[in-house]
């Protein structure tokens, strides 16, 4: 009986790539059509493409955690869809009037919870233990900050300015703690704002000491990141 020639196995077939690419190129287009530009966070998306491209002048910005952080208190009170285009365009507006300032290490720009958080370097700002503004090396600075906070895009938001401080004790006779220090400090950058044309009204002042710090204060590196003044733009919620 004659043997039966075995049969090579023929080669597979690839139509399956067709409806497997298919399928992405729909699902491509799904994620496309969800896709929303306007609720891009501006800072974040400037510090990545820093990041990205290896520029040195990017690690200014910061990507901060706990967008979330307040969701259950905040989510019956989200901003409305054109304020909150509104603060999205202040946000693209600020990385671009404040590059000076942060190639310097003077501001850094981030975003959180809250809104949009300009922040002032204070050793840039102030002597060590002192709540006088150095204005002769500051004052293209704080006139910058007071065109941008008195642009009519800006003309319905309200903005808060807080003073924080590292864990160091005060080491002179006009503060008594670090909470007189910090509130000074953050109610002179008012006073210069409004010299320079703010409207006071939209703003309210807080000190915090060294309660808030955003790194430890174990290393004088961090103690200086943590002597700061923050200006926010608040987001509806958080007045």
């Amino acid at each position: 009986m004659a043997k039966r020639k075995k049969r090579e196995p023929g080669q597979a077939s690839l139509a399956w790539m067709t409806t497997y690419g298919d399928m992405i190129t729909l699902m491509l287009c799904f994620f496309v059509a969800l896709f929303n530009p306007t609720e891009i966070d501006a800072v974040q998306m400037a510090a990545l493409t820093a990041s990205i491209q290896g520029d040195p002048n990017g690690g200014g910005q910061s990507l901060s955690a706990g967008r979330l952080a307040d969701l259950g208190n905040t989510i019956n009170s989200l901003p409305a869809a054109e304020k909150g285009k509104v603060l999205g365009l202040a946000v693209k507006k600020a990385i671009s009037v404040f590059a000076p300032d942060v190639k310097t290490n003077k501001i850094t720009l981030s975003s959180d919870e809250r809104g949009l958080v300009i922040t002032l370097a204070s050793d840039a700002f102030f002597a060590p233990g002192s709540a006088n503004l150095r204005i002769d090396d500051t004052r293209e600075t704080m006139l910058r900050l007071a065109q941008f906070l008195s642009d009519a895009d800006l003309k319905d938001r309200r903005f808060r300015i807080e003073g924080h401080t590292d864990n160091s004790p005060v080491s002179n006779d006009a503060f008594a703690s670090n909470w007189e220090l910090s509130t000074a400090r953050a109610t002179n950058v008012l006073h210069y704002l409004a010299d320079f044309g703010v409207n006071e009204g939209q703003f309210s002042v807080a000190g915090y000491a060294d309660t808030r710090p955003k790194v430890s204060n174990d290393t004088a590196e961090g103690r200086a990141y943590n002597r700061r003044v923050d200006i926010i733009i608040l987001d509806d919620g958080h007045f």
